[in-house]
């Protein structure tokens, strides 16, 4: 599971992320990445997490499917997280067909999507 501190919680923070940062497209989710970003709501001067967040919508299934990617998105993340810049929001929106995908195809569709807004893949 990732860890608390590592969560997207404020809408704001989802809307920078969303809005300020880089997009990358995959048949089952879209990654939106705000590199080395600066919490607002961090007191002192110290390193900031890197945070992820998840949207998950009704379109990919009734609350058992959409739970369930989410827990899935959440496990995924959790081995990813050390990859990115310090500081970085990161937005995970499930589309309608990761519902119905296996675990590893969305494992391979984040890792692309990843891999692309950190500058190591092509379009």
């Amino acid at each position: 599971m990732l860890p608390t501190e590592h969560r997207l919680r404020r809408r704001e923070d989802f809307a920078t992320a969303v809005r300020r940062g880089r997009r990358a497209g995959r048949p089952l989710l879209v990654v939106h990445l705000r590199s080395g970003a600066t919490d607002p709501h961090a007191p002192g001067e110290s390193v900031p997490q890197t945070r992820a967040g998840f949207v998950v919508s009704k379109a990919v299934g009734g609350a058992v499917v959409r739970n369930k990617v989410k827990r899935r998105l959440r496990h995924l993340m959790r081995d990813r997280v050390a990859q990115l810049p310090p500081g970085s929001l990161v937005v995970v929106r499930a589309l309608p067909g990761a519902g119905d995908a296996a675990h590893a195809q969305l494992a391979q569709d984040l890792d692309a999507a990843l891999q692309r807004l950190l500058g190591g893949g092509a379009r």
